[in-house]
């Protein structure tokens, strides 16, 4: 068996694959939830969002630095806990702040276990082998974000359409992921994760680099939470929305192997540049479209976005991050990006209904900057290739 399939690449991807069930049942359902059943307005949708992935960016910070003094399990435990319980608290909400204090728990778990689970999914793993082995994990995950909507869909068949009883069904996966956690293993020396909180590691000039590209470009990223309501606006019904969303994770989980497989042979910043610019068309194709045919189309290709910026952006910050600072890299890099997301999905939010509304103005400013980030990654100006 080949030396990057490790123990803990299976068992991780084990977790992720049941947890990313649990939130993408969730997921496209939620704007549904607040605005047709709770009776929010857009722009909480944003807010929502954005607040909760702010709360995981903040997070990531923080458990990517400590995770690399003490054993990263524990805080996956935590992590993968927390974001059952917060979906517990969005099952049971009778009001839209109720909701948000769900989404919150439910992404401050995010943030407390993806740099320690990434960091450890890399360990002792050759550096070449990095962009295959993030591949491999994000399909996995994003599988689940197949199976997530498809169980849904059932869900939403068996109770006539009732969003909150289809809501209780993501519990179970979610609390499967928790389970799992147990089949990982942190293989690091006890001798150097029991120091008494030594000085991190600092971060390589490239890295940094990297790191401050990616997180301007994240400012017009906003949650996709946003494009599910604007494919229900422009007519999509709520399986619709949650169809649309199953082929949408199909072309990730499709993709994100190949991505990271491919940029573990080709310069990451080429292979990223693919990513952005499959973003670009998404973003502007949505804003100029009513076609339900196009939007499935652009919804894929929108995958191909995702696939790289998960599975070849994770991959590329592992490469070029020290062994020991494995943690604080990707803490620092998710959480950077993160944050930007909280920005874009306020700006959006607040921005969705100007011109023909349906969030026209804001996917095509942000599919124009995907396109300005791509050409100037893809010549080598903003962040040259390094492994």
């Amino acid at each position: 068996m080949s030396s990057w399939r490790t123990r803990n690449l299976w068992a991780l991807s084990l977790v992720s694959l049941t947890q990313d069930a649990a939130s993408e049942l969730l997921y496209p359902l939620m704007p549904i939830l607040l605005t047709s059943v709770l009776g929010a307005p857009v722009a909480v949708v944003g807010m929502i969002e954005g607040a909760a992935e702010g709360a995981a960016s903040l997070t990531k910070l923080a458990s990517g630095k400590i995770s690399d003094r003490i054993h990263r399990r524990p805080l996956i435990f935590l992590g993968y806990g927390a974001a059952a319980v917060g979906k517990i608290v969005i099952a049971l909400a009778a009001v839209w702040p109720v909701v948000l204090v769900g989404r919150v728990v439910d992404r401050l778990g995010k943030g407390v276990r993806s740099a320690p689970r990434d960091a450890l999914l890399v360990e002792n793993v050759e550096r070449k082998d990095r962009g295959k082995v993030i591949g491999f994990h994000r399909s996995a995950d994003t599988l689940g974000a197949v199976i997530g909507p498809l169980l849904g869909l059932l869900a939403l068949n068996y109770y006539h359409g009732d969003v909150r009883k289809a809501l209780w069904i993501a519990v179970i996966p979610a609390v499967l992921s928790v389970v799992f956690v147990s089949f990982a293993r942190d293989t690091r020396r006890t001798e150097t994760t029991t120091k008494d909180f030594p000085e991190p590691v600092p971060l390589p000039s490239g890295l940094k680099r990297l790191i401050t590209v990616l997180t301007i470009f994240g400012l017009a990223n906003f949650p996709d939470a946003l494009l599910l309501l604007h494919v229900h606006e422009i007519g999509f019904s709520v399986t619709g929305v949650v169809g649309a969303y199953v082929l949408f994770n199909i072309s990730y989980a499709l993709l994100a192997f190949p991505a990271g497989a491919l940029s573990d042979r080709l310069p990451r910043h080429i292979v990223y540049s693919i990513g952005l610019l499959c973003f670009g068309v998404a973003y502007v194709g949505l804003a100029l479209t009513k076609s339900h045919f196009f939007t499935i189309l652009l919804l894929i290709i929108y995958g191909g976005f995702a696939a790289c910026n998960d599975a070849v952006g994770k991959a590329w910050v592992s490469t070029l991050a020290p062994d020991e600072a494995q943690g604080w890299a990707q803490g620092l890099f998710q959480g950077l990006t993160g944050g930007a997301i909280l920005v874009a999905g306020i700006w959006a939010g607040l921005t969705w209904n100007l011109g023909s509304g349906s969030g026209m103005v804001p996917l095509v400013i942000s599919g124009s900057l995907g396109f300005l980030v791509a050409f100037a990654l893809m010549s080598g100006r903003l962040v040259r290739h390094e492994n």
